[in-house]
C-alpha cells in the first residue's frame, strides 16, 4: 500500500518536526526561567509562587478545552513543566545566601539529618561548624562568632544538649531546633538561651533530594524579627512555611506522624505474623491495594530509631495511640457479633464527619492510581 506508506511517512515527518518545535519551545522557556530566577535572587524573593501557579494551571485548562484538548491532560503536563521550573529556580536560589557571611552551628550535624542541612548551608555560601557528643569540651570555641545554633539530635537528649549549649551562646545568636516535637525543646530553648529563639519541623527525611514544596513547620519563640532570616533562607531552598504554636503542633503531629506510622507498623506487623505471601497478593492486588502495601514496605525499609523516637516522642502522643487500640477494641466487639448493621451506623458517621473531603480524596487518590499503574 505505497500510497498510504508515503501518507503515514508524511504525517510522521510533521509530528517530528512538531516535537522538535516543542523542545526548541522547552529550551526557550527555561532560559526565561533562569532570568527570572535571577531576579528572584538578587531581590530575595521564593521560587514558588502558590497563586500564580493555580492561575497559569486554570488558564491552561480553558486554554485546551478551547482547543478540543482534555484539560486534565494538559494540566498535568503543565505542572511537570512547572515543577521542572521550580526546580531550576531553587537550584539557583540554593546557591543565595540571605544572610550573606553568616556561620551556622549544627549541633548534631554528623547525623542524617544534620549532614544534610550542612549541604543545604554550605552551598549557600554559609560558613558551617560541627557540634557532636565528643565536641563539648570545644563548645565555647565552636560557639564563638556564630550566628545561628541549630539543634538536630535526638528527642530523649534534646534538652540536655540545649542546656549545655545555652551558656556559650551570645545574645544575638538565634537558637533553633529541628526536632518533632515542639513543646519540650522550646521550654529548654527559651530557658537556656535569653536571644532569638526558634523552633523548626522540617516534614521530610533526609533522602529528600529537593526542597520544592517541602513543608516546614515554623514555631515562634522570642524575637521573631531576629529569626526571620533562618524562615526565609528556608524559603529561598524551595520550603513552604507553616507556622503553629508548640501546643498545637505536638497535637497535630501526634495524628499527623505518630498514629499514622503506629498504624502502618501494626499492618505490617499483622501481615508479617500472619506469613503472609507478599508476592502472590500482589499478583491479585488492585492498584489501591500495592499503593497501601507500599506505604507500608516503605516503612519497614527505613530506620527504626527514627519510627520510635516518633511514636514515643511523649505521653501525649502514647495516650492518643492506647485510645486507638482501644477504639479497635471496640471494632472487634462487632466483628465478633457479627454486626454488620452497627457497621452500616460507623461508616455513615465517620463519611458525614469527612464530609467534602471524601470527593477530595477520591480525585487525589485516582491521580495516584493513575500513576502507579502507568509505573507497572
Amino acid at each position: 500500500m505505497p500510497d498510504v506508506d508515503r501518507e503515514l511517512k508524511e504525517l510522521r515527518a510533521r509530528i517530528d518536526s512538531l516535537d522538535d518545535r516543542l523542545v526548541d519551545l522547552l529550551a526557550e522557556r527555561r532560559r526565561l526561567v533562569e532570568e527570572v530566577a535571577e531576579i528572584k535572587k538578587r531581590h530575595q524573593l521564593p521560587a514558588y509562587h502558590p497563586a500564580r501557579e493555580e492561575d497559569l494551571i486554570s488558564q491552561r485548562r480553558r486554554a485546551a478545552a478551547a482547543r478540543g484538548l482534555a484539560p486534565d491532560f494538559v494540566e498535568e503536563i503543565f505542572r511537570q513543566i512547572m515543577r521542572h521550573s521550580r526546580a531550576t529556580q531553587n537550584r539557583s536560589l540554593a546557591a543565595r545566601a540571605v544572610r550573606p557571611g553568616a556561620t551556622v552551628l549544627l549541633v548534631g550535624g554528623a547525623g542524617e539529618m544534620g549532614a544534610y542541612f550542612r549541604r543545604w548551608f554550605t552551598q549557600s555560601g554559609y560558613q558551617v561548624r560541627i557540634l557532636e557528643r565528643d565536641d563539648w569540651e570545644r563548645a565555647a570555641e565552636l560557639c564563638r562568632g556564630i550566628d545561628l545554633a541549630l539543634v538536630g539530635v535526638p528527642i530523649d537528649v534534646t534538652g540536655e544538649a540545649i542546656a549545655r549549649l545555652g551558656p556559650h551562646l551570645d545574645p544575638e545568636v538565634v537558637l533553633a531546633d529541628i526536632t518533632s516535637v515542639k513543646e519540650m525543646p522550646l521550654r529548654a530553648m527559651l530557658a537556656a538561651h535569653a536571644g532569638p529563639v526558634l523552633g523548626l519541623h522540617p516534614l521530610f527525611g533526609a533522602s529528600t533530594s529537593t526542597l520544592d514544596k517541602q513543608i516546614v513547620v515554623v514555631t515562634p519563640g522570642r524575637q521573631e524579627e531576629k529569626c526571620r532570616w533562618v524562615i526565609e533562607q528556608f524559603q529561598a531552598w524551595g520550603a513552604v512555611t507553616v507556622q503553629a504554636g508548640a501546643a498545637e503542633h505536638d497535637r497535630i503531629m501526634a495524628i499527623v506522624q505518630a498514629l499514622r506510622h503506629f498504624a502502618t507498623f501494626a499492618f505490617g506487623r499483622f501481615l508479617c505474623r500472619q506469613g503472609v505471601d507478599l508476592q502472590r497478593t500482589l499478583e491479585f492486588s488492585s492498584p489501591i491495594y500495592r499503593l497501601e502495601l507500599g506505604m507500608v514496605g516503605r516503612l519497614f525499609a527505613q530506620d527504626p530509631g527514627l519510627y520510635g523516637e516518633i511514636i514515643f516522642a511523649d505521653r501525649q502522643r502514647t495516650a492518643m495511640l492506647l485510645a486507638y487500640l482501644d477504639s479497635l477494641a471496640e471494632l472487634r466487639q462487632m466483628l465478633a457479633a457479627p454486626d454488620k448493621q452497627a457497621f452500616h451506623r460507623e461508616f455513615a458517621a465517620v463519611a458525614d464527619w469527612f464530609g467534602p473531603f471524601g470527593d477530595q480524596a477520591l480525585r487525589e487518590s485516582s491521580f495516584l492510581i493513575d500513576k502507579l499503574i502507568e509505573r507497572f
